[in-house]
């Protein structure tokens, strides 16, 4: 594959810019990064898209992450089973990676688009507070549940990781919403770093465009973590459906032309 062009990197940078801004405050910003990487190397193989991907998120999990944890201190005796069972779930997804084919990535990401941004657009109201579904080991099995199935999600295809981890962890286990952002962040790194252990050694990364996202990932993570725990997550969510109705659009568009031929 030719080296990326100054404007593509732009673009991407750009695009990782405000993945790891909204990535920060309500996970999803695979939504944004992976579809900008889909638009910018049209010819690059899912694998090398996903890896690629990951490269450049890790830098930015890591960075809102150790912003939460000096921020809001989760428990973590939740968030490490949890970041425990991701890591082993997207270990066996990253292996499943190599298999999807490029013709089924579009169909697959748009569904995850619609979703997600439906789902984020109809619960404003969602993780106000903390309210506990479960108690003791029941609580911990649930959270290490959940880890093990995003976390296969998040190693086979990965947009929308944060994103479920949020959700799940508010809807389900009953969290409020920056106690489940702070939790989410973890596992999303512990994802992260399970895919590339298996990406890397395949070669799979396109390193150039990787260093550009991981460089504008962490600032975005870093200004994303600081706006969710100073200001809340209105007005990110706002941002957030906007962007990703815009990529729906767009890939819309190009999953349209693939059935017409």
């Amino acid at each position: 594959m030719e080296d990326p062009t100054l404007a593509v990197l732009a673009f991407i940078a750009a695009a990782a810019l405000l993945a790891g801004w909204t990535d920060a405050v309500v996970g999803g910003g695979g939504l944004i990064q992976l579809p900008a990487l889909m638009i910018a190397f049209p010819q690059a193989a899912p694998v090398q898209l996903l890896a690629t991907n990951k490269a450049g998120s890790i830098a930015g999990t890591s960075v809102s992450s150790l912003t939460y944890l000096r921020r809001v201190r989760p428990d973590l005796r939740t968030a490490l089973p949890l970041a425990l069972a991701a890591f082993a779930g997207s270990l066996g997804g990253a292996f499943v990676a190599s298999f999807i084919p490029r013709e089924a990535f579009n169909p697959i990401i748009l569904v995850v688009l619609v979703l997600v941004g439906a789902y984020t657009l109809l619960t404003p109201e969602l993780g106000r507070s903390s309210l506990l579904r479960f108690t003791g080991r029941r609580h911990y099995g649930a959270a290490m549940l959940t880890g093990a199935a995003i976390g296969f999600y998040d190693g086979a295809l990965g947009p929308g990781t944060g994103s479920f981890l949020v959700f799940a962890l508010v809807g389900w286990l009953g969290y409020g919403f920056l106690d489940a952002s702070a939790k989410a962040k973890i596992a999303n790194f512990a994802t992260n770093l399970a895919s590339l252990i298996v990406f890397i050694p395949q070669g799979a990364v396109m390193w150039k465009a990787a260093l550009v996202l991981a460089l504008f990932n962490v600032l975005g993570g870093y200004l994303g973590a600081r706006t969710a725990v100073a200001k809340g997550a209105v007005f990110i969510r706002i941002v957030f459906v906007v962007v990703v109705g815009a990529f729906i659009v767009k890939i819309g568009w190009d999953v349209v032309r693939q059935f017409l031929g």
